[in-house]
């Protein structure tokens, strides 16, 4: 059977993450960071550790090997080391996606410099999946998390694919000190936000009564960006469907407008309560151009590729307007 290159990395990984904790007990995210340093630093402080882990670290990298091969077999790891011990706020967001939202952030982003924030980065997977799609090596990127040991595969992820990011340990609710930028994507968190008394500094904190996490994220997103930038947000189907007193509606109106909304297909999800759309945002402010109609779509089966491929055909039209 042939081999890729990902599933030899994805095989150095796991086989990596077996040993470590053979010698140190530990859960498998947690020696998949240990074994994502070693590897990057070419040696490990545990010289009986750092023998048994020599034949994989200096094969690592290889020629012709890029960002975005080290990025997919990372992401096969972490996804092992998440199904195995299961953790809500713990999941990944689909590759399929991560290469949607790419595509579109390299469209409007053209050649030029960048300037990218998430602010619920996770393993930071979508985020450098972005940027491995970029046609510029000249990004500013950002990312807030609050979860400590999903920061360190953040941070870890980032060094393997020798990428530049300037990691936050905090809440992507509180203040980012990034600047403004260009593009801000996230899969957004879901849910109800728990710390009341910030929430009453957010417009969108009454819906329903309720302080949402995902229509917070929004606004502290729209915050975050110059004027004319994008947000790009996976969101849950039933975003609007909560905005009964069109709270949320009239707040868009007032700071942004909607260019893109896209429903996924279902079979992305396990049920129907946790479908998700993409939504893509241009805020207000110089440069802004109103677009003539949102691109509203459902989008075919990922796994159709003709269909596929249409889509991508009317999509990149659609954005050359």
């Amino acid at each position: 059977m042939q081999t890729t290159t990902v599933s030899e990395l994805f095989s150095v990984f796991d086989q990596s993450v077996r040993l470590i904790r053979e010698h140190r007990h530990i859960s498998y995210l947690e020696a998949l960071c240990t074994a994502g340093e070693i590897i990057f630093k070419g040696t490990a402080q545990d010289e009986e550790l750092g023998k048994k882990l020599e034949p994989f670290y200096t094969d690592f990298y290889r020629e012709g090997m890029t960002a975005e091969e080290i990025r997919r077999a990372f992401q096969l790891a972490a996804l092992k080391g998440m199904k195995a011990e299961p953790r809500p706020g713990r999941e990944m967001t689909p590759d399929s996606l991560v290469i949607l939202m790419g595509h579109v952030v390299a469209l409007l982003a053209g050649s030029r410099p960048f300037s990218i924030l998430d602010p619920a980065v996770g393993t930071a997977n979508l985020l450098t999946g972005v940027m491995n799609q970029a046609e510029t090596d000249h990004i500013a990127a950002y990312g807030a998390e609050t979860d400590d040991l999903m920061l360190k595969l953040a941070f870890t992820n980032a060094n393997l694919q020798q990428k530049e990011i300037h990691f936050f340990h905090q809440d992507g609710l509180g203040p980012i000190y990034s600047g403004p930028v260009d593009f801000v994507v996230c899969d957004v968190p879901v849910g109800i936000y728990p710390d009341r008394q910030s929430a009453k500094s957010f417009e969108l904190n009454g819906i329903n009564g309720k302080a949402y996490t995902h229509f917070l994220f929004i606004e502290k997103g729209l915050r975050q960006l110059k004027e004319s930038g994008y947000l790009f947000y996976l969101i849950p189907n039933q975003l609007f469907s909560e905005d009964k007193k069109h709270l949320f509606h009239r707040f868009i109106q007032k700071n942004a407008a909607i260019l893109a909304l896209l429903q996924l297909p279902s079979s992305l999800f396990k049920n129907a309560a946790a479908a998700k759309s993409v939504i893509l945002l241009q805020k207000k402010g110089r440069g802004a151009s109103v677009p003539k109609q949102t691109l509203l779509a459902e989008m075919p089966d990922f796994s159709d590729e003709r269909k596929m491929r249409d889509f991508m055909i009317q999509m990149d039209q659609w954005f050359a307007r």
